[in-house]
């Protein structure tokens, strides 16, 4: 042990004055004994000294070396050192794991002091919030996210229930945040962007409310004409065969609705593509003629192109797709107007195209057109017996052949539909 090092270092220098004293006199050894204790002080200081310094920087690698009892002491110190080190660079590895673990986060994470400013912050944070982590770090959140709502849910503290926050920076999207405590002071602030799920629920209870407004009308329709029949026996039989072609109308486009509606469900449940070789340039003639009974010689329809690959996928499900885009651009096109089929490639890519020189669309309705009922007029749609599902069907299809569909339009000069294919479905000759 130290002190017991210690206690035998003095003994041997007042042993070693003692034996001096014995053999060359009392002066002498007192002498001896003096410079004996005068050059350990001096050790002793010297390595002070060294230890002082060495406490201005410590180190691992520059603790001091020496010998005797300061050895030890160093030795002590390098031990200490470098365990501390050790500590160090796990805690240091730990809290580098918490913040990757933290950054990786889907969910934006703000810890929050006892006053509500912000400690620390993650990317999902600054880009759910629009929060700057070089100098936005100490500053009160409400004061960063100006809502009304969050500084009340920040006051009231309701830790059992989330807050919806709609923003608009940096865009617009729709937030779930949550306050939850996790010690005496501070608070960790969670946010979580569920635009996609706000939007989902808006196209679902929108395409109830559609469904029940085209389906009300026809039935309306058709339950009038019954009523007035049954008050009316004797009606004359030109009108009575006037309601009944209005009842079958109305009954064929509520056919139409429900059939529709089953081609899009079972398109949504991912049934399995069934897939084969389609002989698409046939398809293409096909579709001519069925757009030229359509139209009844009131447009001019014409091929454009037709490529001789044909394409891997399911004859049933294209011909429906391709047909809806054929079936579209004779209602919207007046009367004495020309629609183009073609069917190409480009760059090796397999494309189905349709172009008319109809009404055309608006740009700002485009990114629109394939969802459920969606129409840009409603009254005209109506009337050229659509059932606002045919775009939204041929979405669903093209994405169970990997496709897009790409639309070009102009208000007034007509619009093309283009549904395009991934090379590897394309068979050439």
């Amino acid at each position: 042990m130290l002190w017991l090092r210690s206690l035998i270092y003095y003994l041997a220098i007042t042993l070693i004055s003692l034996f001096t004293g014995g053999i060359a006199g009392a002066e002498a050894g007192l002498t001896l004994a003096c410079v004996l204790l005068s050059l350990s002080v001096c050790f002793h200081l010297y390595n002070l000294g060294r230890l002082y310094r060495w406490m201005q920087h410590p180190r691992v690698d520059n603790v001091p070396t020496s010998f005797l009892l300061w050895q030890d002491v160093f030795d002590k110190l390098y031990e200490q050192v470098r365990n501390q080190r050790k500590n160090q660079d796990k805690l240091a590895n730990t809290l580098e794991r918490f913040t990757s673990a933290g950054e990786a986060l889907p969910d934006g994470v703000i810890i929050l002091d006892e006053f509500d400013r912000i400690e620390w912050c993650n990317q999902a944070a600054t880009q759910h919030l629009a929060i700057d982590r070089n100098s936005d770090v100490w500053q009160v959140v409400t004061n960063i996210v100006r809502q009304p709502s969050l500084r009340e849910y920040l006051r009231t503290q309701d830790f059992a229930h989330p807050l919806l926050l709609r923003t608009t920076r940096p865009t617009e999207q729709v937030l779930s945040v949550q306050l939850v405590p996790f010690d005496s002071t501070r608070k960790l602030l969670l946010s979580r962007d569920i635009t996609q799920l706000d939007r989902v629920q808006m196209v679902h209870r929108d395409f109830i409310a559609n469904v029940s407004h085209e389906l009300r009308t026809p039935l309306t329709v058709v339950g009038g004409f019954a009523e007035t029949m049954m008050d009316m026996p004797e009606m004359e039989p030109a009108t009575r065969a006037r309601q009944l072609q209005l009842m079958v109308d109305q009954t064929q486009r509520m056919q139409r609705l429900v059939d529709d509606l089953l081609t899009l469900s079972r398109l949504e449940n991912g049934q399995q593509l069934k897939e084969e070789e389609v002989d698409v340039p046939q398809l293409v003639r096909l579709l001519q003629a069925e757009a030229e009974g359509l139209s009844q010689g009131r447009h001019t329809i014409k091929i454009a192109q037709i490529a001789a690959a044909k394409l891997i996928g399911n004859h049933d499900e294209l011909h429906s797709a391709l047909g809806n885009l054929v079936s579209n651009a004779i209602r919207y096109t007046p009367p004495g107007g020309e629609i183009t089929l073609s069917w190409r490639l480009e760059q090796g890519v397999p494309v189905f195209a349709v172009q008319d020189s109809g009404i055309g669309v608006s740009p700002e309705h485009i990114p629109r057109l394939t969802e459920r009922f969606y129409r840009v007029d409603r009254g005209r749609s109506r009337a050229t017996g659509g059932t606002g599902l045919g775009l939204a069907i041929v979405k669903h299809i093209l994405q169970r052949h990997q496709g897009q569909l790409a639309v070009k339009s102009k208000l007034g000069e007509g619009s093309e539909f283009a549904a395009r294919f991934p090379g590897h479905r394309a068979l050439t000759d």
